[in-house]
């Protein structure tokens, strides 16, 4: 179950207006296409462990604790390709020697680490854990691709979950999940790995997309493991109180909620003011809307994510009411 959340967006912004002065693009055209109005971004310097140390303390003390059992880190931009970065996360958040270890899925990683992290405690492996999804795009993105740029940010947000039962508020339902590597070119970073080593062409080191075919996969895909998961709850889609999608675009989001039969004020969103902050962005939008007081104790949340692999997943959460401070805040 989950028993604390917390989540961190580094204070520098990036307006539409900022973009517009060096990129072929508008405010009314960014809006329009992906429903963005700014986005967080980190300075040069700043890391993916950095903001998922700020994240974890804060998910620490929403839970009343000091000590976790282990630590799952999920990330498309780690710190460096090796060492994993959970490790330097759990050492400074002073957590000792526990074990700690990333998990890949580009933008389904939270779903992918509730899928690790759920299964470590309900194994008996552990009693609490520390999920953090931390992600750093601007170090990714090409700041010259219009098509990218516009879209992505930085943050990160991390929950604490631990043992529970069905019914229990904070309960997680069976997290289902899927993939589909043959289509692995459609959200990609050509360069940098061992298939293809340095760029062969201007652009291989940056994160690329296929825009429209992304659009359409994403759209089927959430909605399809999004009925599976319910399924798998027992729930209905008139059950669903909240659903809290990963934050791609927001005309996904709007297609997705009427896919599903939701009224508008039943889809959770914060896209406008962060952007898509790929394995961060569900638990970033379930730390604000808490803190928002648009998550309240006993209401029936849908959480769904689509991104590179192609991998998707879904789960289902029955809100506990833990304390939340608004990722934006900065004062401790």
């Amino acid at each position: 179950m989950l028993a604390g959340i917390g989540a961190w967006l580094p204070p520098g912004l990036v307006t539409n207006a900022d973009l517009a002065n060096r990129l072929d693009t508008s405010d009314d055209w960014i809006r329009r296409r992906t429903g963005i109005r700014q986005r967080h971004v980190a300075p040069v310097g700043v890391a993916a462990s950095d903001l998922a140390v700020k994240a974890g303390s804060r998910a620490l003390r929403s839970a009343e604790v000091s000590k976790v059992d282990a630590v799952v880190l999920t990330t498309s931009t780690p710190d460096r390709p090796l060492p994993a970065t959970a490790p330097v996360v759990a050492a400074r958040l002073g957590l000792g020697t526990v074990p700690a270890f990333d998990v890949s899925a580009v933008c389904s990683g939270f779903l992918y680490g509730l899928f690790v992290a759920s299964g470590l405690v309900a194994a008996g492996n552990v009693d609490q854990v520390l999920l953090v999804a931390t992600e750093v795009y601007s170090s990714i993105v090409d700041p010259l691709d219009r098509s990218t740029a516009v879209i992505f940010g930085d943050g990160a947000a991390a929950v604490v979950l631990r043992a529970g039962v069905a019914g229990e508020y904070g309960a997680l339902g069976p997290v289902v999940l899927g993939s589909d590597g043959e289509s692995e070119s459609l959200i990609q970073i050509p360069a940098g790995g061992s298939r293809q080593r340095t760029p062969k062409v201007p652009g291989d080191g940056y994160f690329q997309m296929a825009g429209h075919e992304v659009f359409r996969q994403a759209v089927r895909r959430m909605s399809e493991v999004s009925r599976q998961a319910l399924g798998a709850a027992g729930w209905q889609p008139a059950d669903v109180d909240r659903l809290v999608a990963h934050q791609a675009n927001a005309r996904i989001i709007g297609v997705l909620g009427d896919e599903l039969g939701l009224p508008p004020d039943r889809v959770l969103s914060n896209i406008e003011t962060v952007g898509n902050t790929g394995s961060a962005s569900i638990p970033l939008l379930l730390a604000q809307a808490a803190a928002d007081g648009l998550l309240t104790l006993g209401q029936r949340v849908l959480l769904t994510a689509f991104g590179g692999g192609l991998a998707w997943g879904a789960t289902t959460l029955t809100w506990p009411g833990v304390p939340a401070v608004r990722p934006s805040e900065h004062h401790e």
